[in-house]
């Protein structure tokens, strides 16, 4: 699929999951280790390849509800998006990603916050495109 490019993010990792990560204009600079539940070290002050796809699709997440939101004369503006990111060992090989999305927006009914994350998610979000069909995303969404 061809995309008309308005941004690219560049970032380099060394070390793998126990190196250093950092983005080309230095906004992400970060100590990578394995956690302690993987039988790695789990060291103070370091973090996962899974917080940073977590932190980056809870936010991008949002930024797809809020444009939502707003294309219905809607606010989503007060919305908090938690993303889990599990990994595990999958049944062919490897290692596979679960995501538990949890969307909370009391200022909006239980119906109408519903049919916003699910445009978002099926519609605009890009991080939801990339992982359909791919990794299996559970949203839990808790309006008024």
């Amino acid at each position: 699929m061809n995309i008309n490019p308005l941004f690219t993010a560049t970032a380099t990792a060394q070390g793998g999951r126990n190196g250093h990560s950092r983005a080309s204009d230095g906004s992400v600079d970060v100590n990578l280790s394995v956690p302690k539940e993987m039988g790695g070290p789990g060291k103070p002050g370091t973090t996962t390849p899974e917080h940073l796809f977590a932190a980056g699709y809870a936010a991008c997440f949002g930024g797809a509800l809020d444009f939502v939101a707003k294309s219905h004369k809607k606010d989503a503006t007060g919305a908090s998006v938690t993303c889990a990111v599990t990994i595990g060992p999958r049944e062919g090989g490897g290692f596979g990603l679960a995501v538990k999305m949890s969307v909370v927006d009391k200022s909006l009914p239980q119906s109408e916050l519903l049919a916003l994350v699910n445009e978002a998610h099926e519609k605009i979000c890009p991080y939801s495109h990339a992982t359909r069909g791919n990794v299996d995303v559970a949203i839990d969404v808790r309006g008024a």
